[in-house]
């Protein structure tokens, strides 16, 4: 749809149609969703703009030339890992793991951006504990061989052992119980980490989806009471919905089974989609959700009102524990009371699968061709085109490169979020084709209309398909309105 009105009424007729639109369409979030704090991207020095020719993004475009870890176009069975290899997200290493390339490192960054501004605005604090985890810590808790063949394990050349930690309760848990003047008045701790794990998959698949290394965001809390600590728990859950509305994904929280972590309570957060390999069910009465697992097998009525459930498939990009003193009991996390006798702390875990759930957005948001990003999380927000080398319009090419200098001047958000496809020896058609395969939320391209007197730049919204024409002051204005993080 093209149209070319006077540049505030294109704004506000854009904006008011990119907000009404159904989640998960990301376009209206990106445009006025609530940012805690503000962080941006560190641009370019001033004078050098970002161009598209200089990118390290190994692209596989025609779709016959994708292949799978192990050389095979048909394992690739999920689109986001089909996009992503396509596009120059990922590069395969080997089964289960994958060299992740610029635009993705890029939108991870905003990821864990997003993380670090819920987190923090419950009380969250940042750590970084070892990868290495000695065994003595696992099997304190029996979980070294619990975990069974899944835990990476091996010996350095003392003959000790460790194991790649998958996850980090045993790790925080001893860090928690050596600081042994710890007071009431103290607590709650909320300590959390956004680090590689690894998990030896016995059939990796679905790309970032399902691999043997992965990023994941893993908070552990320690509270004086289990009323403080099932308080806290309920916080970080509301902390998870708001990062995931934030991002325009669906996702829902359905009771889950404590597995080898432990505890007593668990949820999971699903976002439904059909290669989820998680079914959950639903009641449309009550609210009432469930893991499968949870449920009998026979079971179609909802437990809490009788109604009929429905049944979806569903990803797990998060995950929450109440653990109680499962573990505060083997390593003595204590603390001192209001009566000045030692109490153990009461523990929760809660976990995001990071490199999920970008990969998961992707999955959902995408079409069968093109990827769509999350809401945020696009590594660059604003491409330029300018016209082919040797065309009628070549003369708006300066045009092209005053308008990059005026957004990065006039919008200092988007300082480092703009990039210049400067491959003019490619027709406008073809690097829109691109943009529009690489999902870039908005392009603006100096065709035809960019000759008239005052230039006029056509502006695509690439998450809801609309096109309008405006100036460079039109330009700037309307993209003042973007936020990223």
């Amino acid at each position: 749809m093209h149209k070319c009105f006077p540049a505030r009424g294109v704004m506000e007729g854009l904006l008011s149609r990119c907000r009404a639109l159904p989640a998960p369409t990301t376009c209206g979030r990106q445009l006025s969703g609530y940012v805690p704090h503000r962080f941006y991207h560190r641009g370019p020095e001033r004078g050098k703009r970002l161009v598209l020719s200089r990118m390290f993004q190994p692209q596989n475009l025609r779709e016959d030339q994708v292949l799978s870890p192990e050389g095979r176009s048909g394992d690739l069975s999920c689109k986001s890992q089909r996009l992503m290899l396509q596009v120059g997200l990922i590069h395969p290493a080997s089964p289960g793991c994958y060299h992740l390339l610029p635009y993705t490192v890029r939108a991870i960054e905003k990821l864990e951006r997003v993380i670090d501004q819920e987190m923090q605005a419950i009380g969250g604090q940042k750590v970084n504990m070892p990868s290495l985890s000695p065994a003595e810590l696992w099997r304190a808790t029996k979980r070294w061989d619990l975990m069974g063949k899944e835990l990476l394990r091996l010996r350095d050349r003392h003959g000790k052992e460790y194991c790649l930690g998958p996850t980090h309760e045993e790790a925080i848990t001893a860090l928690v119980a050596s600081q042994q003047t710890l007071s009431y008045k103290q607590l709650p701790f909320l300590l959390y980490q956004v680090t590689r794990k690894f998990r030896d998959e016995p059939r990796p698949r679905f790309g970032l989806l399902r691999g043997r290394e992965f990023y994941m965001k893993d908070m552990y809390t320690f509270d004086s009471s289990p009323e403080a600590a099932l308080e806290t728990y309920g916080l970080v859950c509301g902390a998870y919905s708001s990062l995931f509305h934030r991002l325009g994904l669906q996702c829902v929280r359905v009771q889950a089974d404590v597995g080898s972590i432990g505890g007593t309570t668990s949820h999971e957060f699903q976002l439904p989609a059909e290669v989820g390999e998680d079914r959950f069910a639903v009641c449309p009465g009550c609210g009432f959700s469930a893991n499968m697992e949870t449920l009998h097998s026979s079971q179609t009525s909802c437990p809490a009102c009788r109604g009929p459930l429905t049944e979806s498939r569903g990803i797990e990009v998060g995950h929450t524990f109440y653990l109680g003193t499962k573990y505060s009991s083997v390593f003595s996390a204590q603390f001192t009371n209001a009566h000045g006798k030692p109490c153990l702390a009461e523990m929760g875990c809660y976990g995001l699968g990071v490199t999920r759930i970008l990969a998961a957005g992707i999955e959902v948001l995408s079409t069968e061709d093109s990827v769509r990003w999350p809401s945020l999380l696009a590594p660059y927000h604003v491409c330029l085109i300018p016209p082919k080398k040797g065309s009628r319009e070549e003369a708006a090419t300066e045009l092209t490169g005053g308008l990059y200098d005026l957004i990065t001047e006039a919008v200092p958000q988007l300082r480092g979020e703009v990039l210049l496809d400067d491959r003019t020896h490619l027709t406008i058609g073809n690097r829109l084709k691109d943009a529009n395969k690489f999902g870039y939320p908005f392009v603006i391209i100096a065709g035809k209309r960019a000759l008239e007197d005052p230039a006029h730049f056509e502006v695509r919204c690439q998450n809801t398909g609309e096109v309008v024409f405006l100036t460079r002051e039109g330009v700037t204005e309307f993209l003042s309105q973007v936020q990223v993080v």
